[in-house]
């Protein structure tokens, strides 16, 4: 009985350990923005809708400085905020921009072809490479273009959630 005991106590040891190392090697960090679509958005024209961050400049201030390089998107979702119990089933397509001061725009998400009543999708991520100088720069900004194809019967708030993953610099 001790030595399992003990076996269990070592490997959970080791798992954390593993789990540490990971996290001290590779950050995930977040940013979110909402997107309002109003009930007078025509269907079938794209429409771009701006957020500045506030939560990934906390994270690195907007400081070329910053202690990461190789910083990629991992991770692209939308969901609707409200009204409850609303679904994505009135959008066509959209597609997620960043850029910040200094940088151009860069394409990161998108999804086309939307067919889901579902609530929350997971975006298509671009291979838009290394992303350091856009997150380490100050002003991050996040564009939101969206095409419906059917209006919407009451105002429908987005939230775009993005994470980006990076790696220690030395």
């Amino acid at each position: 009985m001790n030595k399992i005991f003990s076996a269990v106590v070592g490997a959970s040891v080791a798992l954390v350990s593993c789990g540490t190392v990971q996290s001290l090697v590779q950050n995930t960090f977040p940013y979110t923005a909402n997107v309002l679509i109003s009930t007078g958005v025509p269907t079938n024209k794209e429409v771009s809708s701006t957020a500045t961050a506030s939560n990934v400049q906390t994270w690195f201030g907007g400081n070329n400085n910053a202690k990461i390089k190789d910083v990629r998107i991992s991770e692209a979702k939308i969901s609707v905020v409200s009204p409850s119990k609303g679904n994505l089933s009135a959008l066509k397509s959209i597609k997620v921009y960043i850029s910040s001061d200094g940088t151009s725009e860069r394409l990161v998400a998108s999804r086309s072809n939307i067919s889901t009543n579902a609530s929350n999708l997971n975006l298509d991520l671009e291979n838009s490479g290394f992303l350091d100088a856009v997150v380490k720069s100050t002003g991050l900004t996040v564009r939101t273009v969206y095409e419906l194809k059917n209006q919407t019967s009451s105002d429908m708030n987005i939230k775009v959630a993005l994470n980006f993953n990076s790696v220690p610099a030395k």
